[in-house]
């Protein structure tokens, strides 16, 4: 269904929540002879991360090249200069993404493991533990972080490693020839590695030549969308291009659901909820998501197309940081996910236009406030991407 060109042959296996991640994660690290690389938005010292960080220095020790990549706003700027001094010590090569926003706002929000450019991790989950809250305060979950990851093995590993090798050399000192040869090569790898149609393609989205590519790609499946849709994810806050995708998919019989994460930020929330009252008019399902931490981002179009990845659909993840998701176009795939997504609706609630059509007008202020707050930063943020 989607003008995406894929590539074949490859081993695609859901990872539900910490759960399975790490193991596949620690066992990606152990098993390595020869490299690794390793990005992420958040990497924590609790007991979980630190098993993440002895596995990285073992693998340092034993010869193996290894190369971290850590979001210096995401994990603390303190924290995470910490840890990459730590690490640098053990004999990884370890840096921080964009310190003190030296090369503008834009952070590194991907999670993604290549190992041997034999098997590759991508997803949602960032190096902390799911039973702890990621947003600084480390409280306590109730029940484990809703989050997905993929296990890749196959031909697309090329494609992955080629990400998170160029961005580990970003993060060096490269002059504008070298960032421009960079350029280049990504571009003549990506045409390279798809020249057959089949079931993954890897979607990144930066601030030169990706700009758009996650939500075009949201844009399209949508567009093309049949029969239902899906949509996973924490914080809600697009642009009206991606609203109108899922009211004009509504609109002509698709069942399109929404599934939000609320309570982690209250001006998040107002700003989700703002939108609520004419997606719900124009026929968007939403549920609202509270047994745990959401932090999955993640949808299924029809039976044969799903995405896993790190993009959230609100203004930092599709018009400003750096993202990297994988779409899958594999019916038993989507199934799989299909089961998973209809567990996490049965334990929200759903809302209903009622809800909002007799909210008090102290409510309805205050969410027109904080849409119109958090609108006009974004546009700056984004240099008036955002809409």
């Amino acid at each position: 269904m989607s003008k995406l060109t894929f590539i074949d042959g490859n081993d695609v296996r859901l990872l539900r929540s910490g759960k399975e991640f790490f193991p596949e994660l620690l066992g990606a690290i152990h098993a390595a002879q020869q490299e690794i690389y390793l990005e992420t938005y958040i990497f924590t010292a609790d007991p979980t991360a630190n098993q993440v960080r002895d596995a990285l220095k073992a693998a340092a020790c034993r010869g193996v090249t290894v190369r971290v990549v850590i979001d210096w706003l995401g994990s603390g700027r303190a924290a995470a200069e910490t840890l990459v001094a730590d690490l640098c010590a053990a004999g990884v090569a370890a840096r921080c993404f964009n310190p003190w926003f030296r090369r503008g706002l834009a952070r590194t929000h991907r999670k993604i493991l290549v190992a041997d450019r034999a098997v590759a991790l991508l997803g949602g989950l960032n190096i902390i533990d799911d039973l702890v809250s990621d947003d600084g305060w480390d409280l306590p979950l109730p029940y484990p972080r809703w989050d997905f990851a993929v296990s890749l093995r196959g031909p697309l590993v090329r494609v992955v490693f080629h990400e998170v090798d160029a961005q580990w050399r970003r993060t060096g000192k490269l002059n504008l020839r070298a960032r421009f040869a960079l350029m280049r090569d990504l571009h003549h790898e990506a045409k390279v590695a798809r020249t057959r149609l089949s079931p993954a393609a890897l979607l990144v989205r930066d601030n030169l030549r990706n700009r758009s590519t996650i939500q075009k790609a949201y844009l399209q499946a949508l567009g093309q969308a049949k029969r239902r849709a899906i949509l996973v994810t924490p914080y809600f806050a697009p642009g009206r291009k991606f609203r109108r995708a899922l009211t004009a998919a509504a609109s002509r019989g698709v069942q399109v659901t929404l599934v939000v994460g609320v309570g982690q930020f209250a001006l998040q929330d107002a700003v989700a909820q703002s939108y609520y009252p004419s997606l719900l008019r124009q026929g968007v399902r939403i549920i609202e998501y509270h047994k745990t931490q959401l932090h999955a981002k993640v949808a299924i179009v029809d039976d044969d197309w799903a995405t896993v990845g790190s993009s959230n659909f609100d203004a930092l993840s599709l018009f400003l940081n750096h993202e990297a998701n994988i779409v899958i176009q594999d019916a038993e795939f989507t199934a799989e996910l299909e089961t998973e997504l209809k567990q996490g609706i049965a334990d929200g609630s759903e809302v209903q236009e009622a809800d909002f059509s007799s909210l008090p007008w102290t409510r309805k202020l205050w969410n027109g406030f904080a849409f119109l707050v958090y609108r006009n930063l974004m546009r700056i943020m984004t240099s008036g991407h955002y809409g």
